[in-house]
């Protein structure tokens, strides 16, 4: 038989090690009766799993091994994990992936091995814009020296190398469809845009060197010059840094971003695990909330629109990564939000707020086809949206 040559008459030769596609197809251990089991039953839900997804999501730890399917006095599959499966198969789609809604499983299950998952997925997404820039956060100089004060502004530059600019955010989109269909929105109470170039600039360097690499007048002229709000909020602003200065306190040391990304890490690196666990939960619950109100029932009902700016969490959360959709964006605005959760005063009681405002409105009945309801807030769900 004649060795086999490429068209250019070079030689041919079988790969050695791993197998192909039809080679691993054909070791795969064949379904166990259970799996076979688990699968028709996620069948009855009008969906459909294979054993071989049954095999990834138990490796991504969203599925709990096949040991803990089964009621040990029935032998039967127990409801939960058949729920679960039904979920994993309805957000599966073939060549994506479910992004941070994985990171719920994690968050809900709260083993020792999700957890660790968990901790190690947030510290890779906040980590991931330095990864990108080639920046290890690591060895970001430290000090007060005018040498490590230098290299920390020209990391800060390299983190913003190739950033596109964005002209508006959500809340600037929305603004402009409700003007044109002569909805009136409640005023504007922060920036025009939270991801303006100047902001952002400050940020990077915030993200690289913590607080003391910006003084308190630079960082509010920059929130000043897109400012919409009522001005005397930012003259509030000012006059407590001073206040604050006179009476020696350092108020720049009280932010969650005192020490810039490095105490973010250390922050999700070091916080008690069901405490993480509990906050990344409602975070993406919130997420997934907001979503399904603004995707399913804004066009419909645009007053909802006008309830849910008419509240400080709409430019405190909405506006900074609550909308989170599936991808790397997506994992960025719920690490982004966790972190707040977590650190900043406050902030998960407004956040629990919220989420019953948004569950009011997601559960009132819609109103009959072309009409647009003018109703108060229904009873809070406590039902999540997602799994």
């Amino acid at each position: 038989m004649g060795e086999r040559r490429h068209r250019g008459g070079r030689r041919l030769h079988r790969r050695r090690g791993r197998p192909g596609p039809r080679e691993a197809a054909a070791t795969r251990t064949p379904p166990s009766a259970l799996e076979v089991a688990l699968a028709a039953e996620v069948a009855r839900c009008g969906l459909t799993a294979t054993p071989f997804q049954f095999e990834w999501w138990r490796r991504q730890a969203w599925l709990a091994p096949t040991a803990q399917w089964t009621d040990p006095a029935t032998d039967a599959l127990r409801p939960e994990t058949v729920h679960r499966a039904a979920w994993l198969a309805l957000l599966s789609r073939a060549g994506r992936s479910i992004s941070w809604i994985g990171w719920t499983f994690w968050a809900i299950d709260a083993t020792e091995h999700s957890t660790r998952r968990l901790r190690q997925a947030l510290t890779d997404t906040l980590q991931l814009p330095l990864c990108r820039a080639g920046i290890d956060a690591a060895r970001i100089p430290q000090g007060d020296s005018d040498a490590a004060f230098e290299a920390r502004q020209e990391l800060a530059g390299l983190l913003l190398a190739g950033r596109r600019a964005i002209g508006r955010d959500l809340d600037g989109i929305l603004r402009t469809h409700a003007a044109a269909a002569g909805l009136a929105l409640p005023e504007p109470r922060s920036v025009s845009n939270p991801f303006d170039k100047t902001l952002v600039q400050v940020g990077a360097r915030l993200l690289i060197g913590g607080m003391h690499d910006v003084s308190p007048e630079e960082l509010t002229a920059a929130w000043r010059s897109l400012w919409t709000g009522p001005p005397e909020q930012i003259d509030r602003i000012d006059a407590a840094h001073i206040a604050a200065d006179r009476a020696g306190t350092d108020l720049r040391a009280r932010s969650p971003l005192a020490d810039g990304l490095r105490g973010l890490l250390h922050t999700v690196e070091t916080v008690n695990g069901p405490v993480l666990c509990a906050a990344v939960r409602a975070c993406t619950k919130a997420s997934a909330t907001l979503a399904k109100l603004l995707t399913e029932r804004v066009d419909g009902e645009p007053e909802i629109l006008a309830v849910l700016m008419d509240d400080v969490m709409w430019d405190q959360w909405v506006r900074a990564g609550g909308l989170a959709p599936l991808g790397r964006l997506g994992k960025a605005a719920i690490a982004l939000s966790t972190i707040q959760y977590l650190v900043v005063p406050g902030w998960a009681a407004d956040l629990q707020r919220y989420q019953t405002l948004m569950d009011a409105l997601l559960a009132a009945p819609e109103p009959p086809a072309g009409q647009s309801s003018s109703r108060s807030d229904g009873p809070a769900d406590d039902t999540a949206p997602g799994p």
